[in-house]
């Protein structure tokens, strides 16, 4: 397991695009023969949308309240070449559980399982990121116990893996920081709202129609404009930079 880990980390965004993809192919079939859970152009359809896109936005506020209270080089994105940590990271979220950025992941990409409108899917994509993340975890966790040894397992020991435990609470060391959470988590914003226009524009497409929804394409652009303003500010200055974060 710790050998498919070191392997499959290096490509652990991969997958969860393999899925996405597979979900869009089902949500434009059900959408082409009208397998769907709510009436088509009804207002239950368009609430359950939004709903799956409030389960998205919720994964992402999730990362953010993470990742926006750790120092650097404990985690987020390593590198590709492997494993990268300075510290143990034991309060803040990881109080509550070893792996809270795989957590936000899964709320993240739940929602447009969820939107599927299959409860089989939405099993099947639970299971994949299951059996995949497990790997990927177990190999981190390998890595940190080699490195800081019986620091890292008394924390490890006390503190589940993926199901968070909010009595084991304990508050963050680090003040929130919002240039990290721009810098590292930009790209969030606009991939939950642009995998969303897809899905509802394709589906529209499968049944002959036209995108009618104004609103998602507002905030789908919006989401795009905020992440190129902060790719430019990051490219072109330091402001997003914080010594230690």
């Amino acid at each position: 397991m710790e050998t498919q880990g070191s392997w499959l980390f290096k490509f652990r965004s991969t997958l969860p695009i393999l899925l996405l993809f597979m979900g869009m192919g089902y949500y434009v079939w059900s959408e082409k023969v009208g397998d769907r859970p709510f009436d088509e152009g009804s207002r239950y359809e368009r609430i359950f949308m939004y709903a799956c896109i409030g389960v998205s936005l919720a994964g992402l506020i999730f990362r953010s309240y993470v990742v926006g209270h750790t120092p650097a080089n404990t985690s987020g994105r390593n590198t590709a070449e492997g494993q990268v940590a300075d510290t143990v990271n034991k309060t803040g979220m990881y109080s509550m559980v070893r792996h809270p950025l795989y957590v936000g992941n899964f709320i993240m990409w739940l929602g447009p399982a969820l939107l599927s409108g299959s409860f089989w899917f939405v099993a099947v994509f639970t299971f994949i990121y299951w059996v995949y993340y497990e790997r990927i975890m177990f190999a981190e966790e390998q890595f940190l116990r080699k490195k800081f040894g019986s620091a890292y397992l008394e924390w490890a020991n006390r503190v589940p893996a993926f199901v968070p435990d909010p009595s084991l609470y304990v508050k963050p060391s680090l003040p929130f920081s919002w240039k990290k959470v721009l810098k590292k988590e930009k790209n969030g914003l606009v991939a939950v709202f642009l995998v969303f226009y897809l899905f509802y524009a394709l589906g529209e497409f499968a049944e002959g129609d036209k995108p009618t929804d104004n609103l998602l394409l507002c905030l789908t652009i919006i989401s795009g404009v905020i992440y190129l303003i902060l790719k430019m500010i990051k490219s072109n200055t330091r402001w997003l930079d914080e010594e230690g974060r």
